[in-house]
């Protein structure tokens, strides 16, 4: 099992390598001038006529062959400079570190439903399957599934903030804001429910729950309902295999059949999905954090892209990029703790 772990760590750097090549290769498509923003830090600069930009090129060498460009801005990247992020008004490194961990919160929280709710779920309609309780069920993931991100985050904005007034968006009030701004509250991680925690302010600690429960309710039911449906489908097709059959036959306890043999193997293509129904939970970030104005990676990378930031399009993307090879690393480590056939391989 080391060993694996090992060879697939190994692949990461060829794969995060690949993916920032595919990206530097698209941003190319954009001209020297449109690109030249991401060196200069002062806007007036690039509003010194077409004399001032040939000069601001020159200097960043915007001209030389595409390689060139691709290892001096990668010589720059590993060193943690991504050059100056026009939509955020500060260096990309730093527009990232201040807003990983809002995006980092709402994952979490959306993530804790999503995987023990449609597993569980899932799980527990497969094995009284056409109960009742298998048909709401059922019914349930079919409405989760049809609505997409961004409808059913506006209809829960309109609802449960403009007409109830329960959950606002953003990530604090003001007045919550105000103390974890001040020298008495210690920003430990940035995380507002756990600093609130470690600072044992229960008030900052409420609000700040009151304020995720719209945006991760809103990104975390269309893959709770696709997991949900998934996780059954799986397990009713292993509650129906040989040795399932066998082992009732032989009188093993229906429990010890289900939980100890069942589910195990049920969970094999559960984990295969997973990978993709956390790039697809990443993806709904960008408008999840647009809709609630959240000030995480998903609304500065489309701020970015709306406002044509090069360099803020590219860090983000990469960003986002990394967090899903370490994702699909953990994917396929679950796979081989669950499957000791792909260990073999």
């Amino acid at each position: 099992m080391f060993s694996y772990i090992v060879r697939r760590i190994l692949i990461l750097p060829i794969i995060l390598l690949g993916v920032t090549l595919l990206i530097f290769s698209m941003i190319m498509s954009l001209s020297p001038y449109e690109r030249v923003s991401a060196y200069v830090k002062d806007p007036a600069q690039l509003k010194g006529g077409v004399a001032q930009l040939d000069a601001l090129i020159e200097k960043h060498g915007l001209n030389d062959p595409w390689y060139q460009q691709y290892g001096r801005w990668l010589g720059n990247a590993v060193r943690g400079d991504f050059g100056w992020s026009e939509s955020a008004g500060a260096p990309v490194t730093q527009a990232i570190r201040e807003r990983f961990a809002a995006t980092f919160e709402i994952t979490l929280f959306a993530l804790l439903p999503v995987i023990l709710g449609g597993v569980l779920l899932g799980i527990f309609a497969a094995v009284h399957h056409n109960d009742p309780w298998d048909h709401i069920s059922r019914i349930l993931s079919i409405i989760g599934w049809s609505f997409p991100t961004f409808v059913f985050g506006l209809i829960v904005l309109m609802i449960f903030y403009g007409v109830l007034g329960w959950f606002p968006p953003g990530r604090l009030d003001n007045w919550a804001l105000s103390i974890v701004n001040s020298p008495e509250f210690t920003n430990y991680t940035g995380l507002y429910v756990l600093d609130s925690i470690l600072n044992l302010n229960f008030p900052v600690l409420l609000n700040a729950l009151r304020h995720l429960v719209a945006p991760v309710f809103s990104i975390s039911i269309l893959w709770w309902a696709f997991l949900m449906r998934i996780t059954r489908s799986s397990m009713l097709e292993t509650l129906q295999k040989e040795y399932i059959r066998t082992a009732r036959s032989k009188g093993l306890k229906e429990r010890t059949l289900i939980y100890k043999h069942a589910v195990r193997n049920a969970l094999i293509p559960v984990v295969t999905v997973s990978g993709q129904m956390v790039i697809g939970l990443m993806g709904g970030l960008v408008v999840v954090e647009s809709i609630f104005d959240i000030r995480g990676m998903g609304k500065f990378l489309a701020d970015a892209a709306q406002q044509l930031d090069y360099a803020g399009v590219l860090g983000g993307a990469i960003y986002f990029g990394f967090i899903l090879i370490i994702i699909n690393l953990i994917v396929d480590v679950s796979y081989a703790l669950i499957d000791p056939r792909i260990r073999l391989e």
